[in-house]
Order: structure tokens, then sequence, then C-alpha cells
């Protein structure tokens, strides 16, 4: 699913009006019908909703998730900021006023459908002061002030109204963005915004619905539902997309006549002094992912700690150094090491004392598998990513920033000053695969998309989460990528990114984010590959999970 700019969006409208037929009015009442649904979904007990509506579209929206939610039986009053009459202004060209669609006609409908229905017109300070008496007493307030193609910062009355909004004790549901939020932004806060604790967009998410914490929380849904325009009226070229969309590929039924070697052999190298729950992670997620059979390589005196974390879990032995970990002597024996193969994981808990950094890079060297490089084998880099060439095979990294900073040579601050930017441009010119791991993981591929991971929370910010990671990753490439196609390796590493993502948001909501394992993830796995992203009400959650 395509990320949009705020002029893409407006253009996406425009198209689905005046070359597919859709006019603005019977979209506004689709949003609006969304809108209603979610709002009757989240908050059944809900008696009292407050509905701000600004002048424009957004506000027609707004208009119209009132007249259906009084309509459902909800106790509903609209803040309109302005008088009714400035919503009324009709367009002097047809096609304009088609693309615009009717606010009049939105307003009057709620005049003489929603029975009960009160409008409070806000255009000075004793009408701000009644509708904040108003907002006192609601369960749930609609921020339908401005929308998509609002440009910051908010003024004078609405403005005043974010304030009183700020000190509501109601949950406040965003229509489309919330008000004063640019939707280009791609900051994660944004001051002198509507507060939010929930948001409905349409067609397509915008710039800051995927980079924005727009609720505040990990929870804190953002749902995206169509409302009438076709695929072929959206077009981005930002080159960004969801990677919830790539899930879809574990959602396909195994076939019932299936066995172990259609699902691929994973192998995870790694393991050293003081280090030995990473490869057993790693081992454990790659199971749970699905993978058909999983072998971990660790030093030999490693065998019985990391086999004991499942009986499924094969071990083979490497030399060790005299620090613990793999030395140099382990490349000869690699034919036999790699027979049956189908994906390697190497790094976890790997250690960079030694030869283990120069094992390291011989492994890589040496293999012609997919690989999924992580921890110390990147760090084993650092300096010589020339050295990392994905052109040849499938090559996945996936660094956190600190780790990306010493592969390029630069600093932490630059490496987040442009994620995107620098993880486009690192895939491209090393032809692989690179996520890179953080706020809003990014997965960027050698052709120069770049997917967006919405799902996960701070509860994941624990020692193990990556190797948790790196074990889905090479499971997710053994079972759905196995002939090494672009596009499959696409999907597998985007869907594993979102999996990861997604089974630590149920974690958390079984537990507590401060009290969430690593490896409690991986117990949460099976919530995440049944969960289907889009719900029976046709609405897409990217953040947040639905019932």
């Amino acid at each position: 699913m395509e990320i949009l700019t705020a002029a893409e969006m407006g253009s996406a409208d425009r198209r689905t009006a005046e070359e597919f037929g859709v006019p603005l009015a019977e979209m506004m009442e689709n949003a609006g019908r969304a809108v209603a649904r979610f709002c009757l979904r989240r908050y059944p007990a809900a008696k009292r909703v407050v509905v701000l509506c600004g002048k424009g579209n957004n506000g027609g929206d707004g208009l119209v998730a009132a007249r259906l939610l009084a309509a459902a039986g909800v106790g509903v009053e609209v803040v309109l900021l302005g008088r009714a009459d400035e919503v009324k202004g009709e367009a002097d060209h047809p096609s304009e006023q088609a693309r615009r669609g009717s606010r009049a006609g939105a307003l009057s409908r709620l005049r003489a459908e929603a029975v009960g229905v009160a409008v409070l017109e806000v255009v000075d300070d004793a009408g701000l002061a009644a509708a904040g008496e108003v907002m006192d007493s609601a369960d749930v307030i609609l921020d339908a002030v401005v929308g998509t193609g609002f440009r910051p910062p908010l003024r004078e009355m609405a403005a005043a109204v974010r304030e009183v909004v700020a000190k509501a004790n109601a949950a406040v549901v965003a229509v489309d963005v919330p008000s004063g939020w640019d939707a280009d932004s791609t900051a994660q806060t944004v001051d002198g915004a509507f507060r939010a604790d929930a948001v409905v967009t349409f067609t397509r998410p915008k710039m800051a619905h995927v980079f924005g914490s727009l609720t505040g929380s990990a929870s804190g849904p953002v749902v995206v539902v169509g409302i009438g325009s076709p695929d072929a009226a959206v077009v981005s070229a930002s080159g960004l997309s969801w990677t919830g969309t790539a899930k879809a590929i574990a959602e396909r039924a195994r076939d019932v006549n299936s066995n172990k070697g259609k699902f691929g052999h994973v192998l995870v190298v790694g393991g050293s002094s003081g280090m030995t729950g990473a490869p057993k992670m790693a081992s454990l997620a790659a199971l749970r992912a699905g993978a058909g059979l999983v072998t971990a390589a660790v030093p030999g005196w490693l065998a019985t700690v990391v086999g004991d974390v499942a009986p499924e879990l094969m071990v083979r032995l490497l030399h060790a150094n005299v620090e613990g970990s793999a030395s140099l002597k382990s490349l000869d024996g690699l034919e036999d090491l790699l027979q049956g193969i189908k994906v390697i994981a190497i790094g976890p808990g790997l250690s960079t004392k030694g030869e283990a950094s120069a094992f390291a890079r011989g492994f890589v060297e040496k293999t012609s598998l997919p690989i999924v490089v992580d921890a110390d084998a990147l760090n084993a880099f650092a300096g010589k990513a020339d050295l990392l060439d994905g052109s040849r095979r499938v090559l996945v990294l996936t660094p956190h920033p600190g780790e990306m900073a010493r592969l390029a040579g630069m600093t932490i601050k630059e490496v987040e000053a442009d994620r995107v930017g620098l993880a486009r441009s690192f895939a491209m010119e090393h032809k692989l695969t690179l996520v890179l791991k953080g706020w809003r993981t990014l997965v960027a591929h050698p052709d120069g998309r770049v997917g967006v991971n919405t799902s996960g929370n701070p509860a994941m910010a624990k020692g193990g989460s990556g190797d948790i990671l790196t074990g889905i990753v090479a499971a997710m490439l053994a079972q759905y990528a196995a002939t090494g196609d672009a596009e499959d390796v696409a999907r597998a590493v985007e869907a594993a990114v979102y999996l990861h993502g997604l089974a630590a948001d149920f974690a958390a909501l079984a537990m507590d984010e401060h009290t969430v394992l690593a490896s409690d993830t991986v117990e949460h796995l099976s919530k995440a590959f049944r969960y289907r992203v889009k719900d029976e009400d046709g609405m897409r959650w990217i953040c947040g999970v639905h019932a």
C-alpha cells in the first residue's frame, strides 16, 4: 500500500471524480460513514459525541459522521468553527463544484434528518466558552476541523479550540489527520496539533500517518479506509509503501501435502563467551516463524547450552578461539556445514574478539546462499562496507542506528537525520536489502523502494529483540523467497519486520511494556500470523490492533 503526500492525495481525489465518475459528495458520504462506524465499534458505550467541524471538506466528513451517529441513537452535538452560511458558497465552475462536493448539502441533511442534533456556531469568545461546556460532558470528540490539505499553523478560533480539546476528558478521534498536523511531516511529534486517541484516514496513508506518533502511543489506532477511489487513481512518486501489506504472503494456506523440506532449512551462526542467549533466541524465532528445519552453528563448548532452547533445534559445532568465539579454522568445513541449508543468519552473539570478525567476513565471502547479517557480523564490516555485495545472492542487513553508523562511516546523529535517504542509497549501492531498525523501521530494497513499518512498541527496546528479528527474517526467506526472486524477497523481509512488531504489540497488550522480554514476542507470533490487517469493516489498521 503506497504512502502518499498531501498533493498526491488531492490528485487521487480529483482523478476519482473527474476520470472515474465518483463525485466528491459520494466520497464524503463514504468517509463520514467510515468514521461513524469506527466510533460505534471503538466506543460502544459512548452516549455523547461532539463533532468539531471546520468549514472545508474535512468538516463535511464530520457532518456526515454526526448525522449517521445520531441516526444510530448516539447523542450528538456539532460545534461548527464559523457560521453555517460560510460553508454554503458554491464554486463557479460545475466541474469544480463536483470536485469539492456539496458541503451545504451535508449540513442541510444533518439538520433535516438528525433529530435532536444541535449545531453550535463558534465565532467569538462566547461561542468558544459554550463549546467548552459542550465538550466537558462528551464521551468522544470527533476532530474534523482541518484535514490533509491544511498547512500549519492553526490560527485564531481553531487554535483556541485546540486548547479546549487538550483539557477535555473525552477520547478524541481525528478525521483524516489530527488538525494542525502537516500531512507531509515525517516528524515523530508535532507541536501545535490537536491531540488524538485514534485516527481514521482515507484511501491511503499519508507521510504523517506512518512516521508520526499521531495518537501518542503504540496502541492508539490509525486506520485507513477506502472511500471509492480505484487503484488506478492513486499515484505515488516517493517509492514508499507500508510493510503491513506484505503480510499477505504469510496468510497463504500451506499445501496439505507438505513436509519440512518445503519450508526451508535455516542455519543460525553465532554465539560466544557471555553471549549464549542470542543464537538461542534467533534459532527459536526461526522455528516459531515457520522454517521447516533450524540448525544453530556455535562454538563447540556452547552446544548443550544453545541446544536446550528447543528439542527441535539441531546444533553444529564451530572451532572456538581462546576468547570463546568462532575461529577461522571453522571456515575449512564450510561445504559440509552448508549441506541442505537454504538461508543463513549470521551474527547473533558472535562477538568481535579474536578471529570472530575475520571469521564473519570470510563466511560471508565464501558462501553464495541467501544470508541475513546482523549484530557483530555487521560490526565486522565497519570500515569495510565495500565487501558487502548483494549482486550475486540475496543479502539482507539488519542494523540498528549504531551499527549503521559504523557501516556507513558516520555518526548516529547523521544516520537519524535522513534515515530514508541513507537506507535507500546504501541498499541501491550495495544491491542488498537493508533493514534499518528504530522508530519506524525501514526496509530498503536494491531497486530504491522503501517499506515503512508501523508495528511495534517501546517494549522492544530490550536486549535480544534484534536476534528475534534475525530469526524471523531468515525463516520467512526460507519459506517464501527460496528462488531469490526480488519481489518475493521484498515481501518476505517486509512481512518479517511487520510480524515481529505485531507480535510485540500483542505481548504488550497481554502483559505490560515494562515486563515484556524479547523472547515473549516469540510466544505471541501465532497471534501475529493469525491477525488480518484489514478488518471485517474494510479498515486497514496500520497502527494499533483491532480485536
